[in-house]
């Protein structure tokens, strides 16, 4: 075991938000730029560091985590009720339109997997736009509501397909789809005890008590959900994310108020994982990119715009449901534009891809590639629209008669 390049990565990773503050005026988020410092110091360019059995350990731990923590923004609030319609519509013509690409693509020759890469262009990064819908003061509005619950619910399709379809642990599709039927059932019995365990006078009492000692117990409580159901998923034959994912989601139906009576807890677990095990999940990525695949022809180049303009259709085109909800058109496109954008499960899905023979690196390269830009570009076009439909909308209140 050696600590050599674990060094360097985890010094990219405390480097980057000092050069992100030090240009506060370029809003380039903090995944794209750890990414981007991989690829220059890995084999690709300077060659300074290698995705050691260290590195990739603690990288496959990150991954995990990181779809723990999208779990954990999931608000189920906002799938069911009035806008669950809406969410379920949008839902429905993102998965047709990413079926329709998918095959499309292939069709062209110009994909090895199209149901890898519809699967791919399904999901929404939830992580990333929570921070920028509170940042534009939309998280409150019907707007912000809806494009998380569609974030929400293109990250469930996604995590799910992706562990159902692409597995290098299980056999055919109907044997996986049996086995994820056991485990929504080993889920909800998980739920069920949870709920009632919490309804324990003394359990709850030695929770609150041992919560902040150096027991910190809800975290450890934690860690045993996020493992204890990574490996039953692999045993089950799915990908160990899956089981992550669920540990979030699960955590999140069980202690859905966790923000306001014990605030410190979820801080400790973004502590956890955007301080160490995530920036470790995307240096790694971008030190294993195959940047030579990616420019190897100018087809492959090419590829990047195709493969943003089908985010961009592909979970762009479905907000347009969101109009019956009395959404102005800047809202709408900005509930487009937001719902593209895309990296972490995309990262996962090519990481998986590649090791199935699934996806050509190149592809792979291209389509993660596209989503970078989508982190990139999009938010930056989504909020101006965003501010335009809030001040439209002051305005409109203030000059209404009194």
């Amino acid at each position: 075991m050696s600590y050599d390049n674990l060094v360097t990565v985890l010094a990219v990773a405390a480097g980057v938000p000092f050069l992100l503050a030090m240009v506060p005026r370029v809003p380039l988020p903090g995944p794209v730029l750890e990414i981007v410092a991989g690829v220059v110091l890995g084999p690709a360019v300077l060659n300074l560091v290698q995705p050691d059995a260290t590195v990739q350990a603690l990288s496959i731990i990150g991954l995990s985590f990181l779809l723990f923590l999208a779990g954990l923004e999931i608000d189920f609030q906002q799938l069911h009720g009035p806008r669950a319609r809406l969410v379920g519509m949008g839902l429905a013509g993102t998965v047709a339109l990413a079926g329709a690409v998918g095959w499309g693509l292939d069709f062209a020759g110009l994909v090895e997997s199209p149901l890898l890469i519809g699967t791919a262009l399904v999901a929404t990064s939830l992580g990333l736009l929570v921070p920028i819908l509170k940042d534009a003061d939309a998280v409150d509005r019907p707007v912000g509501q809806l494009i998380i619950g569609g974030a929400s619910a293109g990250e469930i399709s996604a995590v799910v397909l992706l562990s159902l379809f692409f597995s290098e642990h299980s056999s055919g599709p109907a044997s996986r789809l049996l086995l994820l039927l056991g485990l929504a059932c080993l889920v909800t019995l998980i739920v069920v005890a949870s709920m009632r365990a919490g309804r324990s006078m003394w359990l709850s009492q030695a929770v609150v008590h041992l919560a902040d000692t150096s027991a910190q117990i809800r975290v450890r409580l934690t860690m045993v959900l996020i493992v204890g159901l990574s490996a039953v998923a692999l045993h089950l034959g799915f990908e160990a994310i899956l089981g992550a994912f669920i540990a979030g989601a699960v955590l999140r139906l069980v202690d859905p108020d966790a923000e306001q009576t014990h605030p410190q807890f979820h801080v400790k677990l973004a502590g956890l994982g955007y301080g160490f095990l995530v920036p470790v999940f995307f240096v790694t990525s971008g030190i294993q990119f195959d940047l030579g695949a990616l420019f190897a022809d100018a087809g492959t180049v090419l590829r990047i715009p195709m493969f943003l303009a089908a985010l961009l259709l592909v979970r762009g085109l479905p907000a347009l449901a969101y109009r019956s909800a009395g959404l102005s058109r800047g809202e709408i496109m900005a509930s487009g534009l937001l719902q593209a954008t895309s990296l972490p499960v995309i990262v996962a899905a090519t990481t998986i891809g590649l090791r199935l023979d699934a996806i050509r690196p190149a592809n792979a390269a291209a389509l993660v590639a596209a989503g970078l830009m989508s982190v990139i570009v999009f938010p930056l076009a989504a909020l101006p629209l965003l501010n335009h439909s809030q001040r439209s909308a002051r305005r409109g209140r203030e000059e209404e008669p009194h």
